[in-house]
């Protein structure tokens, strides 16, 4: 039997065009969902809005995400829409990033945010899906680096920006003293709005200005963005090239869409399209399916929605729990703990990259979320300590890192690669972050900053026994419900060979 490395190097050889494309896109995803947070007051100046109107920015991009994961769904049919969207998404980032800065109305910044939030959930579905086929039960490997990208964007966005950022007031009226907007406040409250939900609470007390010049430099970051998003949508237009679905080549034979599942599905069918026999969502399909298909997507979602709320919520409150009673640390401190949090969470999925192909899904799964409980457990119970909360936002980072990629990874095993279950572990996860966020600012609201350690260990607790549920559901699925030897010849193939 050949190690794991010796197997995935020549898979990756052959496959290295698709497999970089949709790292790249990954990293186009990562770019723009960790600009808003530093970049949101110098956008309040933009558009001369109040804190309260900005903050809805916010919401605009989730929502917007969390309806384009499920419209990534119905792209998955050939690789062609599926490269097709992939292009799209990607230009209009660009195009986003580029417009952003003549956008000098709040409700035309959450418009370009809707859009931008809207080809985020269609790239990162596409790409989660696209590589589940490409490598199926090597998959995980893969999907470790593919997410390792979003963390590598999530760093570069920040850098670019901070040197255009304001250090004072950016719209200045005629009133103004220099005494009536610190620096020290303004990092205070750059800081507290870094998170989605927490933007909304408490921040009335901050009277800046909506009248008067506007004195800012945040367009550079933005044009500097669109330029170093631009070799994305390059990359997807070279492979679409190099695989022959531009115009130009319509008389060439396509060297992906050929082995994709559901052409291989319907030349067995004898049928004339792809809609017959080879999506796993084919209505005729689901009815021959058993209770445990759809309990392990449920399952698989649940776990997701929990942990990647785990994720957006300790992101965008750990600074409010940070500076509240009884830590009382300070506001440049405190600071730190969100890029702490984001930068373990990208060193551990680069360190998954490895333990993925020594160690199976599920022991990788246990051993994730066991290790969430117990730091936020420790967290917990050691709740005036800050530097257990700096050694605990880091170990937290790592453990939670790997959950997405390697549940989609072992759901889709599990599930023999039909496709359905990375649209609905996708779309679960982006309705996690967006929905825990709201849920546990408003408890933080009303009834203080500790509660929100204590949700997050009762979410993890649940997570984890859900997880538990779901290998029991597996082990009854494995054993009564197996794909017909046709299917299983269907695994062989290896759509995006190049």
């Amino acid at each position: 039997m050949k190690l794991p490395d010796e197997r995935l190097w020549p898979l990756f050889a052959r496959r290295w065009r698709p497999t970089v494309t949709y790292w790249s896109a990954f990293f186009s995803f990562g770019l723009c969902i960790a600009f808003l947070g530093p970049t949101i007051l110098d956008l309040r100046c933009q558009t001369q809005s109040t804190l309260q109107q900005i903050t809805w920015v916010f919401f605009s991009q989730q929502f917007f995400l969390l309806l384009g994961s499920s419209a990534g769904g119905l792209f998955k049919r050939t690789l062609l829409s599926s490269l097709s969207a992939l292009l799209s998404c990607t230009l209009i980032i660009s195009l986003v990033f580029a417009v952003i800065p003549l956008c000098h109305h709040v409700v035309l910044l959450s418009v370009a945010m809707a859009f931008a939030g809207q080809a985020m959930g269609v790239i990162d579905t596409i790409a989660n899906l696209q590589l589940v086929r490409l490598y199926q039960k090597d998959s995980a490997v893969f999907l470790q680096a593919l997410h390792f990208f979003i963390g590598l964007g999530a760093l570069v966005s920040p850098l670019v920006a901070d040197p255009f950022l304001a250090d004072g007031s950016c719209v200045l009226s005629a009133n103004w003293t220099a005494n009536s907007s610190s620096s020290p406040d303004l990092q205070h409250l750059r800081s507290s709005l870094s998170g989605h939900a927490t933007a909304l609470h408490n921040t009335s007390q901050y009277p800046l200005y909506t009248e008067g010049v506007v004195i800012t430099k945040v367009s550079y970051a933005f044009w500097i963005m669109a330029l170093i998003n631009l070799p994305v949508p390059a990359a997807v237009l070279t492979l679409m090239y190099h695989e022959r679905f531009l115009p130009c080549f319509d008389n060439s034979p396509r060297l992906l869409d050929k082995d994709s599942q559901c052409s291989t599905s319907a030349v067995r069918d004898g049928s004339q399209g792809h809609l017959s026999g080879c999506c796993c969502c084919n209505p005729a399909k689901l009815r021959d399916r058993p209770a445990t298909f759809f309990i392990l997507h449920a399952l698989g979602g649940a776990i997701l929605f929990l942990t990647d709320g785990i994720i957006g919520s300790y992101a965008g409150f750990v600074y409010t729990y940070a500076v509240s009673p009884p830590l009382l640390m300070g506001h440049k401190t405190a600071g730190c703990l969100d890029s702490i949090f984001w930068a373990s969470i990208t060193a551990g999925r680069l360190a998954f990259i490895y333990l993925s192909y020594r160690y199976t899904a599920p022991r990788l799964l246990t051993i994730s979320l066991v290790g969430v409980i117990l730091v936020q457990c420790l967290l917990l119970i050691f709740y005036t300590s800050s530097v257990l909360l700096f050694i605990g936002t880091c170990v937290l980072g790592l453990c939670i890192s790997s959950v997405f990629p390697s549940m989609l990874a072992f759901t889709e095993d599990i599930l023999e690669y039909k496709g359905c279950a990375t649209t609905v572990l996708v779309t679960s996860a982006s309705a996690g972050e967006m929905m825990l966020q709201l849920l546990v600012g408003s408890v933080i609201h009303s009834q203080g900053s500790y509660a929100f350690m204590l949700c997050g260990t009762i979410a993890s607790f649940i997570g984890l026994c859900l997880f538990l549920l779901l290998i029991y559901v597996q082990r009854v699925h494995r054993s009564r419900y197996a794909d017909p030897p046709e299917n299983m010849d269907m695994k062989e193939q290896t759509p995006g060979g190049s």
